[in-house]
């Protein structure tokens, strides 16, 4: 008969003490010495599970909401840019021009915006007259530039206009109003996406149509130079 489980000696050959002490064991029962049976773990898998399934339908969820409010602020955004660019097409051709005249815009600058050449605008300068789709496309402009300065409060919205929208390409929000993409005008101006994010939707070969082999980098003296850039990096 095997010893009582407090008395348990060394098995030459076989197994060591320690290793025998460190096993679950049963004493109960018709054999003295045996192995207990490995713990029910099925219910605590199943919770898991059911926890990591719910966890996932929430995120699911969640992501679904988020494009739902971002697209339901993008049409809201785009609703009152409307709005406010027919209440503006009240003014004159003369009036409009004035307005942009006095926010800082070239003339060339304006001639862009509006889709039209240097000479168009100064004869609208002159007093001659303007088609209804100019009109309205300088509307649209000023109206734009009362969102940027309003909602987004942009300070000088001529000079910001002319900031380039990500540091590796020369790409403003000028070419974006000249491309007729107000609507990513604004959502740089509410930074509610990375600028990277809005030069893909505008042009989605920007990296690799403005890459440049030179980088600029602040040298010892505090003073911004131009070096070569990494070929591994």
């Amino acid at each position: 008969m095997l010893e009582d489980m407090t008395t348990r000696q060394h098995i030459p050959g076989r197994f060591s003490e320690s290793f025998l002490n460190d096993l679950p064991l049963e004493t109960s029962g018709t054999v003295g010495l045996e192995l207990a049976p490995p713990p029910r773990i099925s219910e605590t898998r199943t919770s898991f599970s059911k926890l990591a399934d719910q966890a996932g339908h929430l995120r699911s969820r969640t992501r679904l909401l988020s494009d739902d409010v971002t697209h339901l602020h993008q049409d809201a955004q785009l609703e009152e840019w409307s709005e406010r660019a027919r209440n503006r097409a009240r003014s004159s051709t003369q009036e409009l021009l004035a307005v942009l005249s006095g926010l800082g815009f070239a003339w060339r600058d304006v001639a862009r915006m509006a889709g039209v050449s240097v000479p168009a605008v100064q004869k609208w300068r002159r007093g001659e007259s303007s088609s209804g789709e100019s009109r309205y496309r300088l509307a649209q402009t000023v109206a734009l530039c009362d969102m940027l300065s309003e909602n987004y409060l942009v300070s000088d919205v001529a000079s910001w206009c002319e900031v380039p929208i990500h540091s590796d390409a020369p790409l403003t929000a000028l070419d974006l109003i000249a491309g007729t993409r107000e609507e990513l005008v604004i959502e740089h101006a509410a930074a509610h996406t990375t600028s990277e994010s809005i030069l893909d939707r505008f042009e989605p070969e920007w990296r690799q149509r403005y890459r440049s082999d030179f980088e600029v980098f602040v040298a010892p003296d505090d003073q911004l130079s131009i070096r070569r850039r990494n070929s591994n990096g």
